[in-house]
């Protein structure tokens, strides 16, 4: 007899055999006793002096095979790595994985790996005794956003839009974008983005990525006369969007000023809430035409470094910025656009926040 496996009170569980093979789950020690808690074969777990057993020589890994559901993955995407290891009751331990090519992707410890930038590199598992094998990885980046200016525009019969949206992000590997109408005769759209209005109807207009897609509502009205609605020329109308406005201050007494027609113009805050006098109009505040109780035409307004739509540009906006780019919290839509104070029809970044930092020192203002 080689050893009893004993309980926690010392009671003796069974008996073991000089060669029976069983399983160390932990070491201990107890008033100076070495003792290993084990598994048998049988199943059995119980303590056993340590000077009654004897450590048997770990098995040599002969063979390594890697395999993986997929071997093309996302930027960020983590997917687990198999390995199959021969004899099966070798020291799985003393596996070490790496990468050909960290930038492109990382493998942890726990055979987990994480795509880092497109490209393509090699993720290897080597033994102690040198036996190994690899498997080569395709880290693909996605279009994993179509940020719109707007979802919804009114335009006048044979007016163009260009409704060309963001695309995020930046390095996507396939950033084609096609755009479908869903009824060409109210409204056709080109391979460019650009919307003509050619009857008065509804309809809707589906922008398409390969990874994502998004739809925009079209709603086309009659061509409307140069004289009906005049916009002050300090303004900058595009599309269904205003900018142009001035830096601060712009209430809506002073838009109003800025607006002729004979129509009813109504002034709606980001909350779509009517606002008026010395309320502040500010990114995503609505200009709505009315002819009696019928809206006839509506804008957006933006202004460049409101990100967050209060009518300032402040400390405020900039940690809004920071926290859309840190993807804490996103923007969307049109305050996507006012964030890009650079004005290229990119995701705001870093640049766009040192710009509105400058015009908050008064180093440098924003051009509206």
């Amino acid at each position: 007899m080689l050893g009893q496996v004993l309980g926690t009170s010392y009671e003796v569980l069974t008996s073991i055999q000089s060669g029976e093979e069983m399983t160390r789950i932990a070491k201990g020690k107890q008033k100076g006793e070495l003792w290993d808690r084990v598994k048998l074969q049988n199943g059995m777990v119980g303590f056993v002096f340590r000077e009654y057993v004897e450590k048997v020589p770990d098995k040599e890994v002969e063979n390594i095979e890697l395999s993986i559901d997929r071997t093309t993955i996302n930027k960020g995407e983590k997917i687990k790595l198999n390995i199959k290891i021969e004899p099966e009751d070798a020291e799985k331990d003393d596996i070490e994985y790496s990468s050909e090519n960290e930038d492109v992707a990382k493998v942890g410890s726990d055979g987990y790996i994480l795509g880092v930038k497109t490209g393509k590199t090699k993720i290897y598992a080597k033994a102690k005794n040198g036996v190994s094998d690899f498997i080569e990885i395709n880290v693909v980046t996605p279009v994993t956003d179509i940020i719109l200016i707007s979802d919804t525009y009114i335009i006048q019969e044979g007016e163009k839009i260009d409704i060309t949206p963001i695309i995020v992000p930046e390095d996507a590997d396939n950033k084609e974008i096609t755009y479908l109408s869903e009824n060409n005769e109210i409204a056709d759209v080109s391979e460019k983005g650009i919307v003509t209005g050619n009857k008065i109807g509804n309809t809707n207009i589906k922008i398409s990525s390969a990874d994502i897609s998004k739809t925009i509502k079209i709603n086309v009205i009659r061509k409307l006369e140069d004289d009906e609605i005049v916009f002050d020329q300090t303004l900058n109308i595009e599309g269904n969007s205003i900018s142009g406005l001035e830096n601060k201050n712009n209430t809506v007494d002073k838009m109003l000023n800025k607006i002729k027609t004979n129509y009813i113009v109504e002034i709606y805050n980001k909350n779509d809430e009517k606002i008026q006098g010395n309320s502040l109009v500010g990114t995503g505040s609505k200009i709505k035409i009315f002819d009696g109780h019928d809206l006839i035409m509506q804008y957006d307004v933006i202004l460049y470094g409101d990100a967050n739509g209060d009518g300032k540009i402040n400390s405020i906006d900039l940690l809004v910025l920071q926290r859309h780019i840190l993807e804490i919290e996103k923007l969307d839509n049109i305050y996507v656009k006012a964030g890009n104070v650079r004005k290229n029809n990119k995701n705001p970044s870093s640049v766009d926040c040192l710009l509105i930092q400058r015009h908050i020192l008064g180093i440098q203002n924003i051009e509206q």
